[in-house]
């Protein structure tokens, strides 16, 4: 677990836009997440979506990522952070 207080801005910043409903820096920010590595719990397709946390010094997308599960995508179950591009997650709490 992490504490959204303890996450990067750029990471605060992204949770915000998730509960906004955008509009979202990146084209692919909201698609689904298929969690085909299996590290979050077991839900149907579409359950999960993935956003970009922008990386400083970084032109691509980089590594990290906020993947939210759950119906609205405004008003998520559980939100997760990595900063490893999915090899690793930390759920969000307030």
């Amino acid at each position: 677990m992490v504490a959204l207080s303890a996450l990067p801005e750029q990471a605060q910043s992204t949770y915000r836009l998730i509960r906004q409903g955008g509009p979202f820096p990146y084209p692919k920010d909201g698609i689904v997440f298929g969690n085909r590595e299996r590290q979050l719990p077991a839900h149907p397709r579409g359950y999960y979506r993935e956003y970009t946390v922008k990386t400083p010094g970084v032109r691509n997308r980089g590594a990290r990522r906020i993947v939210c599960g759950g119906q609205p995508p405004t008003a998520p179950a559980a939100c997760y952070y990595t900063d490893d591009h999915y090899a690793s997650y930390r759920l969000i709490v307030q």
